[in-house]
């Protein structure tokens, strides 16, 4: 399903392997570079995968085996998987480029999603994505994650909002190189089953955000 906002198109590109949203991550970008489509986000969930950054620790990676997939965003290692709505703008950035604004414009896209389920969320000073506040529950925990990289003026990867996801999955590593904070859904945090279905249209509305300047 395909839908199209003012200078802005939304794929919903359903359950799709990490390495086809990749190519097609690509594939769009050299499209956007090239004048031949405009902006478009695909919004998908992955089957389980563990991906990490450029700037990924040894020590940061599952310590079991598990395989990773190198990539070349910014940021560390992190967990994708059903449950998790990610999104990957591909967007041409304006001139000049100013990566930090797009990335504070994606904190806001999200933490306005979140305030809209009831969740009050936040930025935590030197750290990306959207962040849980600590409380009486615990430290302050990630709820949305962020990791992009722009090449020729358009940007790559993304973010993920954390739905209805198996949590014990970031167990195995150390989400994004922080040690001293926990991860968290929607779901945890509100007491009620909050679907990647219930978040998606919420996203699409907002997706305008990621392109105010």
């Amino acid at each position: 399903m395909t839908t199209t906002t003012p200078g802005l198109t939304a794929v919903r590109a359903g359950l799709l392997d990490y390495q086809a949203a990749w190519d097609e991550q690509r594939r769009l970008h050299e499209s956007v570079v090239a004048g031949e489509r405009g902006d478009t986000v695909l919004l998908l969930e992955h089957p389980s995968v563990y991906t990490a950054g450029k700037r990924t620790e040894p020590w940061d990676r599952p310590m079991d085996g598990t395989s990773v997939v190198d990539v070349d965003r910014g940021g560390k290692i992190t967990w994708h998987g059903p449950g998790q709505l990610v999104g990957y703008p591909i967007l041409r950035l304006p001139d000049p480029v100013d990566v930090v604004a797009y990335v504070r414009r994606t904190e806001e896209l999200l933490i306005d999603v979140c305030a809209e389920f009831g969740l009050a969320a936040g930025r935590v000073e030197g750290r990306s994505g959207v962040w849980v506040p600590e409380d009486d529950r615990g430290p302050a925990r990630k709820v949305a994650a962020i990791g992009i990289r722009v090449a020729r003026g358009v940007t790559l990867h993304g973010f993920s909002i954390n739905c209805d996801c198996d949590l014990t999955y970031f167990d195995r590593i150390v989400p994004c190189g922080i040690r001293d904070a926990g991860v968290t859904s929607l779901t945890a945090e509100l007491g009620r089953p909050i679907s990647v279905a219930d978040v998606l249209p919420v996203v699409e509305r907002r997706l305008a955000t990621l392109v105010t300047v």
